[in-house]
């Protein structure tokens, strides 16, 4: 690991740890508060040192930035310390794991191996794919690159794949769409949620892959040409992404409310299948047999 790349591991490691101080109050923490005007709105450094279990010059030296040697036990204590959901948990494991000097530390908190980066598709996967012909659903890696999808997902993300930003460059990627072309605000109506889910997403991935060069040239395009990106980043959220629905506007369908399943490939460590999977006999499931009806003829004119 090079000293740049030290130094943004401690400055990760560092405002993660005080963001998730800052947010909770003593009286969330089950501590006594007297009437002494507090200079912080969340947490002190010694109070989260108390609730963890550990000294406060171990825990001041943790919040610098050094996870490097950190046991199971103190990380599980200063998760619980500070209330950390699993994703939180999962990336401060992902934290003190790319700390760890020796590279020993194959696992993270959830249990996976660090995901390689990869844009190569099997073809067994390919087939699956190809043969959901109801089901729009694409495949991704951590970066939002989306490497391949079948024909109702091409044409249910058809903004995306017309945007001008991807004209002269691939692959198509969603968060370079969502940040960079206007054009997003009318595709996702929860425009909001979806910015600040797909920061979250890429800050948990910086935690799986720290040296995905890509990626860091990904984050440094968005936080240089978008200061929406660049004001949620320095809230270093994460989360998971694995279930939900998901608001679209079509531009032909008009507004869609889609049930989603993202499945990791455990064989393909680093790649990601989404699938949208409406209830039977809903607008949103007659929606998408027009669509694919619709692709089916322009597919077999062609």
């Amino acid at each position: 690991m090079t000293d740049s790349e030290r130094h943004e591991q401690a400055d990760a490691v560092r405002k993660f740890l005080s963001t998730r101080r800052a947010r909770i109050t003593p009286q969330q923490a089950g501590l006594p508060v007297f009437g002494v005007k507090r200079r912080v709105t969340g947490l002190r450094r010694e109070e989260v040192a108390l609730l963890a279990g550990v000294s406060i010059d171990y825990y001041i030296r943790l919040e610098r930035g050094n996870l490097s040697g950190a046991s199971d036990s103190v990380l599980d204590s200063l998760s619980h310390a500070l209330q950390l959901d699993d994703a939180e948990r999962a990336y401060l494991y992902d934290l003190a794991r790319a700390a760890t000097a020796s590279g020993r530390r194959p696992l993270t908190a959830s249990g996976r191996r660090p995901p390689a980066a990869t844009a190569r598709i099997r073809p067994v996967v390919l087939r699956m794919l190809d043969a959901m012909t109801g089901l729009p659903a694409y495949i991704r890696n951590g970066r939002f690159d989306i490497l391949a999808a079948n024909s109702l997902g091409q044409a249910l993300y058809a903004p995306v794949y017309d945007s001008p930003l991807f004209a002269q460059r691939g692959p198509v990627n969603t968060a370079r769409f969502l940040f960079l072309d206007p054009g997003s605000a009318d595709f996702w109506p929860e425009w909001e949620k979806a910015a600040n889910d797909s920061v979250a997403l890429l800050r948990t991935e910086t935690g799986r892959s720290p040296r995905d060069k890509g990626l860091t040239d990904l984050i440094g395009e968005l936080s240089t040409k978008s200061d929406e990106f660049a004001q949620r980043w320095a809230r270093h959220d994460v989360k998971f992404h694995r279930s939900g629905v998901k608001q679209l506007h079509h531009p032909l369908l008009g507004n869609l409310a889609l049930p989603y399943e993202a499945l990791h490939l455990p064989a393909d460590p680093g790649l990601c299948l989404t699938i949208y999977s409406p209830e039977p006999d809903s607008p949103e499931r007659q929606a998408l047999d027009l669509l694919a009806s619709w692709t089916g003829s322009t597919a077999r004119e062609r």
